[in-house]
């Protein structure tokens, strides 16, 4: 099933490496759900593509030429709510694949990923989750949580952090902890529609646009602790 509706998942796929690009794009091509709607050679163009194109994923590399992924990646967040960025990298503890989800990136997936991965991963990010495996993701950010000296939430943050309820800040934690709502609901003994509503309303108050954003937020407030 699409994550955008009945129609087709509308991909952008931003790279500087040709080979990279037309292998993404015959591998998403041959998906019955997914279409390939355009390229882009760096961040700039990017920026521009999915302007015109309006895109429901875009696969965004990191160092690109101009503008790289991570300034991108923050323009297309800042400029269109409905776009995901799906980051691509080379190597899994990247730090700036951190920075990128701070930016507004909705998860990561590794260039050498599967076409089943790679298929897998888009349509997650397109239905509104986010691509947050606990084996790969949640070590990225635990590293460089650990790095920072001091928390990096502003003020209008940690305000909003304390408008959460208890309940709604260990689903916080569970989140950053790489659960899916169905695995929270099976820890907290409630219905899985609970956990959504409560999903919902964490990312309302935050001003979060997803899961990935929650973990981040998660780790940068210090209510999990690195390790």
């Amino acid at each position: 099933m699409s994550g955008a509706g009945d129609r087709s998942i509308r991909v952008l796929i931003a790279d500087d490496q040709m080979m990279v690009r037309e292998g993404f794009s015959v591998l998403l091509g041959a998906m019955p759900d997914i279409e390939v709607v355009g390229e882009a050679v760096n961040g700039r163009e990017a920026v521009d593509r999915v302007r015109d194109l309006s895109p429901d994923v875009v696969l965004m590399d990191i160092r690109m030429p101009e503008m790289n992924g991570i300034e991108a990646t923050r323009e297309i967040v800042a400029a269109d709510g409905a776009a995901k960025v799906l980051v691509l990298t080379t190597f899994d503890l990247d730090e700036y694949v951190y920075q990128a989800l701070r930016a507004g990136a909705s998860g990561f997936l590794l260039k050498d990923a599967s076409a089943r991965q790679l298929a897998e991963g888009v349509r997650v990010v397109a239905s509104g989750e986010a691509l947050l495996a606990p084996s790969v993701t949640k070590r990225l950010i635990t590293e460089f949580s650990r790095i920072a000296d001091t928390p990096r939430l502003p003020p209008s943050a940690q305000a909003a952090y304390g408008d959460l309820t208890e309940r709604e800040t260990e689903v916080l934690v569970l989140i950053a902890q790489g659960l899916s709502n169905a695995e929270i609901a099976e820890r907290l003994v409630v219905a899985e529609s609970t956990i959504k509503t409560h999903v919902s309303r964490i990312l309302v108050k935050l001003g979060l646009r997803d899961r990935t954003q929650a973990a981040v937020f998660a780790y940068e407030a210090r209510l999990v602790t690195p390790g």
